[in-house]
């Protein structure tokens, strides 16, 4: 332990908006077969990792509302790293900022798995390679393979087939959640199934299609001074139907001035609306952010970033 540093690792974990969410079918493995464009956006975790000398892994965090036992994704990445290292004196201390909002359809939680992931690797200067931490990655869960390398990415299969999207994107974004609501992923998946899945789905050949119809138009082919972008995310269905927290704050994006496209964000409840860039969103948060806590909703201004997880 003695030849390991012990200056603190700080690590940036954002969080990430769904651009497009679409669900193809229900894999015989349980998964979703989906196409989907994700991308990093400024509001960010931030984690701290120094070696410690009792080799365990120990977590604190700011927030009261985060669960810090062995069912905390941070500590799932930390102890698959540790044991493919085969050191059992390996330990850390780690303490989690938490800004990114919990259950919160942004991925947090699959942010820092990644971002331990990587700051971990450097604290205990593992020098694994990019490939052996896609692979921990990806049976951490399917969101965090993509925050690895971020930016904005295709993300097929169940989300860990990744391709990077070369977008030219310089929106400002708004993001509005009410505080006193989360939502599950497991079972917002579950109740789409149910309705939209009956049957496995195993079309090669329509997945396919969906996936090349996906790379070829994305955004591109939109006229943002002439017409909204569609964001397309089909749990939306789900959730809006359930929550009217997700309603009122798709209705309140909609009706903001300069808006290019709202909606919501992965399984929810946190919502968003486009801007052409930061500044125009900047202006109308501004303009709006009264109007938001008035309606009962946390409000947050951001930008869009082209990288995931960040050694500070």
């Amino acid at each position: 332990m003695s030849k390991l540093s012990t200056t603190k690792i700080c690590v940036k974990s954002p969080a990430k908006i769904n651009l497009h969410l679409e669900i193809i079918g229900k894999r015989e493995d349980g998964y979703h077969e989906l196409a989907m464009i994700m991308q990093n956006i400024d509001l960010s975790d931030y984690i701290e990792f120094e070696n410690n000398q009792i080799g365990e892994i120990k977590l604190k965090s700011d927030s009261k509302d985060l669960s810090l036992d062995e069912d905390n994704l941070i500590i799932k990445a930390a102890n698959y790293i540790k044991d493919i290292s085969k050191n059992k004196e390996l330990g850390a201390n780690i303490f989690l900022k938490k800004n990114i909002p919990i259950g919160a359809g942004l991925a947090g939680g699959s942010s820092n798995a990644a971002a331990t992931l990587v700051g971990l690797n450097k604290l205990w200067a593992l020098d694994l390679d990019y490939d052996t931490i896609f692979i921990l990655s990806a049976k951490l869960g399917s969101d965090v393979p993509f925050f690895i390398e971020g930016g904005c990415q295709f993300c097929f299969g169940r989300g860990e087939i990744l391709e990077k999207y070369s977008s030219n994107f310089d929106f400002g974004v708004i993001l509005l959640k009410n505080p006193n609501i989360s939502i599950s992923t497991v079972d917002t998946y579950k109740k789409y199934s149910q309705e939209f899945c009956p049957k496995y789905f195993t079309e090669t050949e329509k997945t396919n299609k969906i996936r090349n119809d996906l790379r070829v138009n994305g955004f591109n082919d939109f006229k943002f001074s002439e017409q909204r972008i569609n964001v397309k995310n089909d749990l939306q269905v789900i959730v809006e139907r359930e929550n009217n927290s997700v309603k009122k704050a798709l209705y309140l994006l909609s009706n903001l001035q300069n808006c290019l496209s709202f909606s919501m964000s992965g399984s929810g409840p946190t919502c968003f609306a486009l801007f052409k860039d930061i500044n125009i969103a900047n202006e109308v948060f501004e303009q709006n952010y009264k109007m938001f806590n008035d309606n009962g909703f946390e409000a947050w201004v951001c930008k869009l970033i082209n990288s995931g997880i960040t050694l500070l």
